[in-house]
């Protein structure tokens, strides 16, 4: 592996780097993100001036939202691909270059030779011929807004990426489009605030359950939270979690609330005692 590929467990830590010069003189780099594939990791990896992504298909999901983005980068000549997120960790670059698996390749990716099945080791030895992208995707709104979902009640914070939560968010109710997978393992990034309740899409679920893996990190921190089926709403969109989203999983303080596996997640916010 050359200089010329980034491993990032979250594709939001792509900074000037990324679209730096390689070691081969070609401008941009390639990375290997532990992030999912869908429209906002896209259009971040685009916009950090990579010359390719790897990204994992967080179980694919509704309306295929896990490799949406890899596909949307064909379309500003940036080649792309995902990696089965049974196959790695989400969450974790490093797993996605030791025991990824290809399951889905945009046209410029399968152009250069990427094809599913193949080890995310050999689809980089053909990435590395990608060309630099003819222009970047437009950036998708960070977007971060309040929901008035029960009468009466203190409004729900909605953010399509967990990156956009800050500290002064603690004690709120919080519906993200991100993951449920610790980024890197680190428990200190499950949630940068201590939210009332947080909820994630689980992703598939994936390999060792990792989709599930903020959930007994935030459990330790007494935080409840929960995770969404990846097949009932589109991950990275907290409006689409809102309006579809079907709870898989919970952690322990969040059974304590009443809430349960099978509870749509507007449900879960009428939960008396909960807002």
């Amino acid at each position: 592996m050359t200089s010329d590929v980034l491993l990032l467990d979250s594709i939001t830590d792509a900074g000037p780097a990324a679209g730096g010069t390689s070691d081969t003189g070609a401008p941009g780099r390639i990375a290997v993100s532990g992030s999912h594939g869908g429209l906002y990791a896209a259009a971040v990896a685009s916009r950090a001036g990579l010359r390719a992504v790897v990204l994992n298909d967080a179980g694919r999901g509704y309306r295929d939202a896990g490799i949406a983005g890899v596909a949307a980068l064909a379309d500003v000549g940036m080649a792309a691909c995902a990696v089965d997120c049974m196959s790695a960790e989400i969450g974790s670059a490093r797993d996605a270059l030791e025991s990824g698996v290809i399951s889905y390749a945009n046209a410029l990716a399968v152009a250069l030779g990427v094809a599913p099945g193949q080890g995310v080791r050999m689809a980089l030895a053909h990435l590395a011929a990608a060309r630099v992208p003819r222009a970047m995707l437009a950036p998708v709104p960070e977007a971060r807004w309040n929901e008035d979902v029960v009468p009466a009640r203190p409004p729900v914070l909605c953010v399509d990426s967990a990156s956009l939560i800050g500290q002064q968010d603690a004690g709120r109710v919080i519906v993200t489009g991100s993951h449920g997978g610790l980024i890197g393992g680190d428990p200190a990034r499950a949630c940068k605030a201590a939210a009332r309740l947080v909820s994630f899409s689980d992703a598939g679920r994936g390999k060792n359950d990792i989709g599930l893996s903020r959930l007994p990190a935030l459990a330790a921190r007494g935080i409840a939270a929960v995770a969404l089926d990846c097949d009932s709403c589109a991950i990275g969109s907290a409006a689409s979690a809102l309006e579809r989203g079907v709870i898989s999983a919970v952690n322990d303080p969040a059974a304590a609330l009443g809430l349960a596996p099978g509870m749509t997640l507007r449900a879960a916010l009428a939960v008396p005692g909960l807002l």
